[in-house]
């Protein structure tokens, strides 16, 4: 799937927002990437999906693993790409941790998909649950890369699109120093 498609995409569900966010991960950005709005299409959702999928189709992959909210429709719709079972973490006291009867067996596989990827920790939350079951991350995938490149996984990682939208410590924002309203849109602070 091409970058362009990707963008004519976003652009048509209204992915791409504009003001003053306080991130999932505290940091402060002056754009939001509200991927939900594409997957409320599921035509859409599932065209972005199995382009994600393509991009691990020569990676053994048991299990698709999405982290609650922004990964459980990716990740059930690239796992209908891929045609693998597909399940979902999500915090319970505050720990991200597999409920609802949900099992990782230590021989499986995971590719992790989440919606985006700014600064690794839901992924990594997840990462901690397949250490603690003993079962092997062997990929990741993402709606949109919007990382620092210090970031790595040290699996093969793969998004549909990367882009650069600046995201400031709270202590340093612009938007605070010109007190705008802030909004909080990320799934960690309902």
């Amino acid at each position: 799937m091409k970058k362009e498609r990707v963008i004519e995409i976003f652009k048509k569900t209204g992915v791409l927002q504009e003001g003053h966010f306080k991130l999932s991960s505290g940091l402060h950005s002056n754009q939001y990437l509200q991927c939900a709005q594409v997957l409320q299409y599921p035509v859409y959702a599932q065209e972005l999906a199995e382009g994600l999928a393509d991009k691990f189709k020569d990676v053994e992959i048991d299990v698709v693993v999405g982290p609650a909210m922004g990964g459980v429709t990716l990740a059930y719709a690239v796992g209908l790409a891929l045609e693998k079972k597909t399940i979902f973490t999500e915090r319970e006291n505050g720990k991200m941790t597999l409920r609802r009867g949900f099992r990782l067996n230590e021989a499986d596989k995971v590719l992790v998909v989440d919606d985006v990827l700014t600064t690794g920790k839901s992924i990594n939350e997840v990462i901690e649950v397949l250490n603690e079951t003993g079962a092997e991350l062997v990929a990741v995938g993402t709606l949109v890369d919007r990382r620092s490149k210090e970031i790595n996984f040290e699996v093969p990682t793969e998004s549909m699109l990367a882009v650069d939208v600046k995201a400031y410590d709270p202590k340093e924002c612009p938007m605070c120093q010109e007190e705008l309203e802030i909004t909080k849109p990320g799934s960690r602070f309902l």
